[in-house]
């Protein structure tokens, strides 16, 4: 093990191992909730892609013409980003960093995407916090994550229910936001081989007065 790989955390290690491999582990086309709002972002914003992985989504959103900066503590799945955006002639910012280290500024971004980025309580109320501060005014926050039901269906996910969210976890902790969208559901999810069927989600679309 080089000392690069040593520095590493267990959870980036993991997620290293988890995108080593041709395929891409939640397929190649972008989460169905941001797709389907990708036309409220004002046209060439500046864009955050939370623990963005492989870069679906960043993908996406550059090919829409917008400015894009990916973050994510997985090197193995941030080269794959790059690479795919330079295959397909796009400019996409990556920053390799864990999510507690990671300050995305004070009024910087016109989106921030959130898709399945679970995190630990104390980090989540902070990343989220951050990123209230982080919007421009008009600046928006696009979040689908896995509620706690979805234990009961093991389709994709992690296992611990605490790294979930409900509807009240999200008005409390995107408090002062205004909700467009804020809706629990059952829904089909099929995200390559890591999200595959029925799902139990929650899903928040919130914009910054101003």
């Amino acid at each position: 093990m080089n000392e690069a790989d040593r520095l590493k955390t267990p959870g980036a290690r993991a997620w290293d191992e988890r995108y080593d491999k041709d395929s891409f582990h939640y397929g190649v086309e972008p989460n169905d909730f941001l797709r389907a709002n990708t036309s409220r972002i004002k046209p060439g914003g500046r864009i955050l892609c939370l623990a963005e992985g492989e870069g679906r989504n960043a993908i996406h959103l550059a090919k829409q013409g917008f400015r894009v900066t990916a973050v994510d503590q997985s090197g193995v799945g941030l080269r794959k980003l790059s690479d795919w955006a330079s295959r397909d002639g796009l400019d996409i910012e990556t920053i390799l960093c864990d999510l507690s280290e990671y300050d995305p500024g004070v009024g910087q971004w016109d989106a921030v995407v959130s898709i399945w980025c679970h995190l630990p309580t104390e980090l989540r109320r902070m990343v989220h916090e951050r990123v209230k501060h982080a919007l421009v005014p008009g600046g928006m926050v696009i979040l689908e994550a896995y509620h706690p039901r979805q234990l009961e269906f093991k389709t994709g996910g992690p296992p611990i229910p605490e790294l979930m969210m409900t509807l009240s976890i999200l008005k409390s902790e995107f408090d002062g936001l205004d909700f467009e969208v804020m809706e629990e559901m059952v829904r089909e999810v099929q995200e390559g081989e890591g999200h595959f069927g029925q799902s139990a989600v929650v899903r928040m679309l919130g914009r910054k007065s101003g």
